[in-house]
């Protein structure tokens, strides 16, 4: 975990995936993310110059925009960088929170946070004992397990825990308790 207290000397660079802590009153001058920036706020309140994002927000910063960020008391992220298509240039905000989360399949509940082209990221709410299909990742997929704890048969992941399965890889998720994942598929 990076903690924002100050400002690193060196910026990151390339594709990043990163959980990220402000301490209360940390601060990063304005800087530029070249290659875009997605956010999902854990806790705490996350803020720049256009506003103030409390947990559950999920902010994506298309190629070339730039912030000037803080916290006043401090917050968690789940932060991945340089990530999109070169051609995608949305700018997002979702209180997710705020938002209606819509049948999918099985007895799955999935919030749609952004897809553009192959790529998607999305909250799903796996209700408990729920069991997928077994399927396929075109272009890969990554899971962080917000609540609850996420399985399949290569082992279980509780709260806190982050995935990567490269393109083409298989499995077969389940849950035995109430479980809620952000996932992006699609750009590996």
């Amino acid at each position: 975990m990076y903690c924002a207290s100050h400002w690193k000397e060196f910026a990151e660079h390339g594709r990043t995936t990163s959980l990220v802590q402000f301490l209360p009153s940390a601060h990063v001058p304005e800087h530029t993310h070249p290659l875009g920036e997605e956010i999902f706020v854990l806790d705490g309140v996350f803020s720049d110059e256009s506003g103030d994002y409390p947990a559950g927000t999920y902010l994506r910063n298309p190629l070339g925009s730039k912030h000037a960020t803080f916290s006043k008391e401090g917050c968690s992220l789940f932060v991945k960088l340089d990530q999109f298509n070169p051609l995608d240039f949305k700018t997002v905000c979702i209180d997710t929170k705020q938002q209606q989360i819509q049948t999918g399949i099985g007895q799955l509940k999935v919030l749609s946070l952004h897809q553009y082209k192959t790529q998607g990221t999305a909250l799903v709410f796996w209700p408990a004992g729920e069991k997928f299909q077994p399927h396929r990742h075109w272009g890969g997929e990554e899971i962080f397990v917000l609540e609850g704890e996420f399985k399949d048969e290569y082992g279980s992941y509780p709260k806190g825990s982050w995935l990567r399965s490269p393109h083409l890889s298989e499995h077969f998720p389940y849950v035995e308790e109430d479980t809620l994942i952000y996932v992006k598929t699609g750009h590996l």
